[in-house]
């Protein structure tokens, strides 16, 4: 299958409707050639209405981390934004429900064959960087990101931006410290490559 034709399968998916509260919207941004792929854990609110990917303070936060601007972020050439859903899945006590897990079975694989410019993965939150790390997580999400460089350099493990981690942050001043500075160098490198 084409990787245009793909997306398109991919924008018109159906298969979890009935168990999305405001249906579907798939909403995901890349191109083949992209150097660097982001991987969140699925669309929230404001990013389903929208359509926009990190089209929120979680997204301001993210580019910040990256030391990139809004243009280069939304270079879909560039930088691949490939959520584990593609849909948002509603609200539960504790903030947005997981992605459901039928989107990642179904389509990441397919999708991510596509990718094959790929030199730099941010893998961002527990249920990205679980897919993406399987058995070499480490024993929770701050002992994974701790152990960042263990995993690159063509991974990088990343807590969710979101401001409800913001107690996470304020806990773990060795984030910013450590691992944005070296975040934001790998960026750098993955978009100055160019294919040989």
């Amino acid at each position: 299958m084409t990787f245009d034709s793909l997306c398109r399968e991919i924008r018109q998916c159906t298969r979890c409707a009935s168990h999305l509260p405001r249906g579907p919207n798939p909403v995901f941004r890349a191109q083949p050639e992209a150097r660097i792929l982001i991987v969140g854990q699925a669309p929230g609110i404001r990013v389903h209405t929208t359509g926009i990917p990190f089209n929120d303070p979680s997204g301001d936060r993210l580019r910040a981390w990256m030391g990139v601007d809004s243009d280069v972020f939304y270079d879909d050439s560039r930088i691949a934004l490939v959520p584990m859903g593609f849909c948002y899945p509603g609200t539960g006590p504790n903030g947005d429900l997981p992605p459901r897990a039928e989107c990642a079975r179904t389509w990441r694989t397919p999708l991510l064959a596509h990718l094959s410019n790929i030199v730099l993965t941010l893998a961002v939150g527990q249920y990205a960087i679980s897919w993406h790390l399987g058995a070499a997580m480490q024993k929770n999400l701050t002992e994974t990101v701790r152990h960042w460089r263990s995993h690159g350099p063509a991974l990088i493990p990343l807590p969710h931006p979101s401001p409800r981690n913001n107690l996470w942050l304020g806990r773990n001043p060795w984030f910013e410290q450590e691992v944005v500075p070296d975040l934001q160098k790998a960026v750098s490198r993955a978009l100055e490559r160019r294919r040989p």
